[in-house]
């Protein structure tokens, strides 16, 4: 077995030389390969209880052992990436509901949040959207498109009327945001 010179060692992959200050083995890919095992960052829990095989809630931070970084996913999935029926993460699918960043689903809150149904966002897709730049049927906010826009260059009327009546049925009375008696 020969010796490797200084500074030079084994790829824990695939086992050719390799510099210990390498970013990347230059034959496999593998990150740091110069290092045992690459060091656990964050953090990672799963409840005992599941429903259908997925946990009731899973929390997942930074990367595991293998580099990656961790995904959440459960039916409560809080982390960096998640994917739950609802979902709390920077970047993540919320089946139900999401908050964060950059959110998928039916529902969402998020910096950009692209759903079927209500979007509430930065950027904001969905049948209705709320947010500085939408696209939905109807639609409220700075600029967009959309059937029914109410925004800083269109006042549709029914757009206003859609948008008080889903905030009176949630308790909010805006209609004079749009001029609406009530």
């Amino acid at each position: 077995m020969a010796l490797d010179p200084p500074g030079v060692t084994s790829c824990r992959k695939c086992r050719n030389p390799v510099s210990e200050a390498a970013k990347a083995c230059p034959n496999c890919g593998a990150p740091h390969p110069g290092l045992a095992a690459l060091p656990q960052t964050g953090f990672e829990w799963k409840s005992g209880r599941t429903f259908y095989g997925w946990p009731l809630i899973h929390i997942a931070f930074g990367r595991g052992a293998d580099g990656k970084f961790r995904v959440a996913k459960g039916v409560i999935a809080i982390g960096q990436f998640g994917i739950g029926l609802f979902t709390v993460a920077q970047v993540g699918v919320g089946f139900c509901f999401g908050f964060g960043q950059v959110m998928v689903g039916l529902t969402a809150i998020a910096q950009v949040a692209v759903t079927v149904l209500l979007g509430i966002g930065q950027f904001a897709s969905g049948y209705a959207a709320v947010g500085q730049i939408v696209l939905a049927y109807y639609g409220l906010g700075q600029a967009g498109l959309a059937a029914h826009l109410w925004s800083t260059a269109s006042k549709d009327p029914e757009a206003a009327r859609f948008f008080a009546s889903l905030a009176a049925k949630i308790g909010l009375r805006i209609g004079h945001w749009f001029n609406i008696p009530g």
